[in-house]
């Protein structure tokens, strides 16, 4: 910031975003209406090559609200209502818990016991195979939402009851409006995007230790358009308070801090 005070600029809202993840829910929508009727093969299908792009992106998208990128740290709570309705095709309540984990990630990176993201020293001893990683990979979500309550318990909030609520009312008018196979369509993307998905592989590029004394990598890729920039990972943790469409301004005012890291 020395050097480059002009990043400071980049320090406020990106208001396209609520544009962005309210056509976001409207797409997700017009799919649980156009998938009740077909075939259940065609409804993994969808679910799999659409609906899991839309619920990786939304879980993105919770990311940078999280980071009160949509209205700003002077209406945080704002944030936290939005984030609560772009949780609502995912099925399953997120976005809160995520919010309240997420900041710890950022403040005490690769702390043990404290940072959520990272995984346990079983999860590291006990698939430890080429065979035991993809079913690690496979199960992802499960571990995401499980490792919290393992390793950094934290007493429930009344906003996460409020998520709970809004959600699990949600899924009900989805099943009693079209059915089974719109909740399954819904609940199926997430867990199948989060999982064995070509956009999860941000979660194990980001800080894994694959060259030692880096914990942290950038991938500057076209999965980028999908993912609010979460790619620009250097960046981000540097500057958690610029929304993802900025991030590349960042690399590009201070290349001379970016360019020579190991990337994806």
């Amino acid at each position: 910031l020395a050097k480059h005070p002009e990043i400071k600029a980049l320090m406020k809202p990106d208001y396209n975003l609520v544009w962005v993840v309210v056509l976001m829910v409207l797409a997700q929508l017009t799919a649980f209406y156009l998938v009740k009727d077909l075939d259940w093969k065609w409804v993994i299908f969808w679910a799999y090559v659409f609906g899991s792009c839309i619920s990786h992106s939304m879980t993105l998208a919770i990311h940078e609200i999280s980071h009160n990128s949509a209205f700003g740290n002077s209406k945080a709570m704002w944030n936290r209502w939005f984030g609560i309705f772009a949780n609502l095709p995912l099925g399953l309540p997120y976005s809160i818990s995520f919010k309240r984990y997420h900041m710890d990630h950022h403040r005490y990176l690769g702390g043990d016991g404290i940072d959520v993201d990272i995984p346990t020293n079983f999860e590291g001893w006990f698939f430890c195979t080429r065979f035991r990683k993809f079913i690690w990979i496979v199960l992802q979500p499960f571990f995401y939402a499980i490792r919290p309550l393992c390793i950094n318990p934290k007493p429930i909030t009344r906003l996460e009851i409020i998520n709970l609520l809004a959600q699990l009312s949600f899924d009900v008018v989805i099943y009693y409006l079209w059915g089974v196979k719109s909740t399954f369509y819904m609940l199926a993307g997430s867990v199948l995007g989060l999982g064995l998905h070509p956009i999860s592989g941000h979660f194990i590029a980001e800080h894994y230790m694959f060259l030692k004394g880096h914990e942290t990598y950038s991938y500057y890729g076209p999965l980028n358009l999908l993912t609010f920039n979460v790619g620009y990972h250097n960046e981000h943790h540097d500057f958690p308070n610029i929304p993802g469409k900025s991030l590349p301004l960042v690399k590009k005012i201070a290349a001379e801090y970016y360019d020579n890291l190991p990337q994806y």
